[in-house]
C-alpha cells in the first residue's frame, strides 16, 4: 500500500463567527472554536442546530456574515474563487446520501477526488495519470473495497457506497475530512463499520476529522472531542468519553429518547 505521509496541517479556527440567512434565520452565532491538526471531533445537536452549517463554513460553501473562519491560518472568506478552490483541494467531504455518479464504476467515482489535481481534459477522456490511479487504489484499499473497483456504483449496497464516498475524499489527499451525517441512512452493523473506518483513517493518517452525528451513543463511543450546538451556538465542548446525560439534555434542550440512540432505534 502506498504510504501517505501524515501532515501537521489541518487546523481550523472560528472567531466570533456568525451566519444569518436572508430570511433572518440564525445558522451560527458568535462561534469561537479551535480545532487542532489531527483531532477527531464529533458534532451533535438537534435538527437545525447548525451542525451542517458549521461544516459548510469550513470549506466556504456557507459564507459568514460576521467573524472569521481560517484553515491553517488562511482566512476562508478573503480568498478569491481560485484560492478557495485551491483550499478546498485540502478538504474532503463525505455526505449522508453518498453523492456518487451511479452509472460510473467505483474507480471512476474515486478518481473524481483527483479532479482538482489534473487537467480537465484528462478527466473528460478518462486518461488519468498512473500516480492518480495509484492514489485511488490506495484509497480503496484503506476502506477494504478494492474488489469492487470496476463495479458500477449503482450495484453497491449503502454501506459499500459510503466506503466509496470515503475513498473519494481520501483520494484528494486532504488535511481535513468533513463528514455530514455519514451513517444516518445505514443499518447499525454497517454504521459501526463506517465509524471504525473513519476513526482508523484519522489515527493512521492524522487527518483532522469532523463528523456530524445524530445518535448519542455513537458520539460517546467513537468521538474524542464532542462539540454540542444549540440554535447555532456552542453549548458544549469537551470529552466525548465523559459527557453525561445532563450534558446531552443541555445540548438538546430536552430529555433524549430512544430515537436518539442507535441501538434502541434499531
Amino acid at each position: 500500500m502506498t504510504q501517505q505521509t501524515p501532515s501537521p496541517a489541518g487546523a481550523i479556527q472560528f472567531r466570533n463567527a456568525s451566519i444569518t440567512y436572508p430570511n433572518g434565520a440564525i445558522g451560527m452565532k458568535n462561534l469561537d472554536l479551535q480545532i487542532e491538526p489531527g483531532e477527531f471531533v464529533v458534532i451533535v445537536g438537534s435538527s437545525g442546530a447548525g451542525k451542517s452549517t458549521l461544516l459548510r463554513a469550513v470549506n466556504g460553501l456557507n459564507a459568514l456574515t460576521e467573524g472569521t473562519v481560517a484553515i491553517d491560518g488562511e482566512t476562508v472568506a478573503t480568498h478569491s474563487s481560485r484560492d478557495l478552490r485551491r483550499m478546498r483541494k485540502r478538504i474532503g467531504m463525505i455526505f449522508q446520501d453518498f453523492r456518487l455518479v451511479k452509472r460510473l464504476s467505483v474507480m471512476s467515482n474515486v478518481l473524481i477526488g483527483r479532479l482538482a489535481h489534473v487537467p480537465g481534459w484528462r478527466a473528460m477522456l478518462n486518461l488519468w495519470p498512473l500516480p492518480d490511479r495509484e492514489i485511488a487504489i490506495d484509497a480503496l484499499m484503506r476502506v477494504g473495497i478494492t474488489d469492487k473497483a470496476w463495479v458500477k456504483a449503482s450495484q453497491l449496497s449503502g454501506g459499500q457506497q459510503q466506503r466509496v464516498g470515503i475513498a473519494r475524499a481520501l483520494a484528494q489527499q486532504p488535511s481535513i475530512i468533513l463528514a455530514d451525517e455519514p451513517v444516518a441512512s445505514l443499518d447499525p452493523v454497517t454504521t459501526h463499520q463506517i465509524m471504525k473506518d473513519l476513526v482508523r483513517i484519522n489515527r493512521e493518517l492524522g487527518i483532522t476529522t469532523l463528523v456530524n452525528l445524530h445518535f448519542l451513543d455513537l458520539a460517546r463511543e467513537y468521538g474524542d472531542r464532542l462539540i454540542g450546538l444549540r440554535f447555532g451556538e456552542l453549548v458544549f465542548d469537551g470529552s466525548a468519553k465523559t459527557v453525561t446525560d445532563e450534558d446531552f439534555r443541555n445540548i438538546y434542550g430536552r430529555d433524549f429518547t430512544e430515537s436518539d440512540l442507535l441501538e434502541d432505534s434499531a
